[in-house]
């Protein structure tokens, strides 16, 4: 296990947001750390949002025992979207790596996203594309339904946006307007700030305990409003001005 100094600037902060996923915490946070151990300096960053299990006892636990671990409590259940926001605004890395806390995004992924990201200068995100998912028939059919509307509205290229693996550059991030479910539209908004899309395949893998706290899509009803908000903003969007300042 690595030890890093109780004060450092690392270079990749790794968000997690999870709700009553005690059970996970410590296996999930034994992987990541498997992953990038000696590779960045990096912190893990696990957004507690309302939970009502053991997880922010066994969150403290684990960070006795490792200092680049930390833990945001949200007083009540935000969402997903509201617990990545709260993860990033928090974040001291300039690349920040998301993933679910349930398991079943695999951290041996995140070096693939992350060094897409850093190598790639015009590379806004990283966004994972699950093979050989793990859920029931009618998820999987929920999220083809979903992924093909929100493809044939937006254009933006990306078979697969409910896949919680991603790396971005912070700074990135920042610029999207914040609304319920941004995540799941992250592709399309960094494309509009002119930004390419780096792609990795993951694979997924069964839950390793607990059921499913965040909806999806919250399901695609409720994305409609969203899909239709973001068409407008990507239909608003004006050339960014190259800007110089003038001095004497």
């Amino acid at each position: 296990m690595s030890s890093q100094p109780s004060v450092f600037q690392p270079s990749v902060s790794i968000v997690v947001p999870v709700r009553n996923e005690a059970d996970n915490i410590v296996p999930l946070i034994e992987e990541i750390g498997a992953a990038l151990d000696g590779r960045w300096a990096y912190e893990i960053i696990y957004v507690n949002d309302g939970s009502t299990d053991a997880t922010g006892e066994r969150l403290g636990a684990v960070m006795k025992q490792r200092d680049n671990l930390r833990q945001l409590r949200h007083a009540r259940s935000g969402g997903q979207s509201a617990a990545v926001r709260s993860g990033v605004r928090a974040a001291r890395g300039a690349i920040v790596a998301t993933l679910d806390g349930d398991g079943q995004n695999n951290p041996d992924f995140l070096p693939d996203l992350i060094s897409a990201v850093e190598n790639g200068s015009k590379v806004g995100l990283a966004a994972g594309q699950r093979v050989g998912r793990k859920d029931t028939g009618f998820k999987k059919f929920q999220s083809r339904v979903a992924n093909g509307v929100r493809n044939a509205i937006l254009k933006d290229g990306t078979r697969d946006t409910g896949c919680g693996l991603k790396a971005f550059r912070r700074e990135v991030f920042l610029m999207m307007p914040y609304f319920d479910g941004l995540h799941r539209f992250l592709p399309a908004l960094v494309r509009r700030e002119g930004y390419e899309i780096a792609y990795v395949d993951v694979i997924d893998r069964p839950r390793r305990s607990g059921v499913s706290n965040y909806g999806f899509f919250d399901r695609l009803w409720i994305g409609i409003m969203d899909l239709v908000g973001v068409w407008w903003l990507i239909r608003r969007k004006k050339p960014t001005p190259d800007v110089t300042e003038v001095t004497a």
